[in-house]
């Protein structure tokens, strides 16, 4: 007789009931479901607030493909993600309804039709004002969520964490590519020109053009040479002020860590951020308003021992808490 796993149950003060994580006192880790950190799938729950939508789609990649994979390998690394987050005083499943909405079923075929089933996949599961983070899949998936986001929130302001600018214009006759999101999305007039900017940018480019074209096209660059030589909560500061007060959408590619610890992915580039200090800036924008995220890029032919899904997972963790209410459903 199979054992079904039950959730661990919490009434709010208006009286409805969260599903939270499967109960792992009960059911070890491994043997349940492998939704995100255990939690329930979005036909589980009568309405949800925050969730995770997987998009398993690499038609976008210029060089190494795999990340097609990212989102079950990002799921299997969360099992051991536990109720509360401690750095940021926060129970992110508990506070509010958050549910596993499996993955978007994307043509590897035409990257025109996957970037509009993209699309509607994530306007459709946002129309209530939900949010989400989007486990990648490469980072051409930043673009459509752009133009969901920008619809319902007018110009976003992008804090992009990655090794390269992805303000790149056409690859092999392509303007659509995992190259090019924030060209395409700030031609558009989806993004807060005075709001955007790049963190943890490395590694050769094509020439000096490349970071004045980045310029024109609304960003600001905070390199990772900055990590040597800057106090971590300085460069905090610079990011918080230059996002406060706008709409924030948080784009990570896991390339912006050194190898060392993402291995796992198709453009990896050395001298970048430690695990440690990419979570302690997803943390320190917890009281912006963040209105989607991704994190993208989580190719696991190419990772060892998981460290690569893994950072992804606890970086979604970290997203997915700054939507929750600080303190709440505290259970001492």
């Amino acid at each position: 007789m199979e054992m079904q796993p039950k959730f661990v149950r919490h009434e709010q003060a208006n009286g409805e009931e969260i599903l939270g994580q499967f109960d792992f006192s009960e059911a070890p880790r491994y043997s349940t479901p492998s939704t995100f950190a255990g939690l329930p799938r979005v036909d589980q729950v009568s309405k949800f607030d925050a969730g995770v939508l997987g998009v398993p789609f690499d038609s976008g990649v210029t060089y190494r493909p795999g990340a097609r994979f990212g989102p079950e390998q990002i799921r299997a690394a969360s099992r051991l993600l536990r109720p509360y987050n401690f750095d940021q005083d926060r129970f992110p499943f508990l506070a509010h309804q958050v549910a596993d909405l499996g993955n978007l079923a994307v043509t590897p075929f035409n990257l025109s039709n996957a970037v509009k089933v993209i699309e509607a996949g994530i306007a459709s599961a946002t129309s209530e004002g939900q949010k989400l983070v989007l486990l990648g899949g490469d980072h051409t998936i930043a673009y459509p969520s752009l133009k969901v986001l920008a619809a319902k929130h007018g110009p976003i302001a992008v804090v992009h964490f990655d090794a390269h600018l992805d303000t790149w214009e056409s690859y092999f006759g392509s303007e659509i590519h995992h190259g090019a999101p924030f060209r395409l999305a700030s031609e558009e007039g989806l993004l807060d020109p005075d709001g955007c900017l790049h963190v943890g940018i490395r590694g050769s480019v094509y020439g000096r053009h490349d970071f004045s074209e980045d310029r024109n096209l609304g960003f600001s660059v905070i390199p990772a040479s900055d990590f040597t030589t800057t106090p971590i909560q300085e460069i905090s500061e610079r990011i918080k002020q230059r996002l406060e007060g706008r709409n924030v959408y948080v784009s990570i590619d896991i390339d912006v860590l050194d190898p060392a610890f993402a291995p796992g992915t198709g453009t990896p580039e050395p001298g970048g951020l430690s695990s440690a200090q990419l979570l302690y800036l997803v943390r320190e924008l917890r009281d912006l308003n963040v209105v989607g995220a991704d994190v993208v890029e989580v190719a696991p032919a190419y990772d060892h021992a998981d460290v690569t899904a893994l950072a992804a997972a606890h970086l979604s963790y970290e997203l997915l808490s700054i939507w929750a209410t600080p303190g709440a459903a505290r259970v001492e």
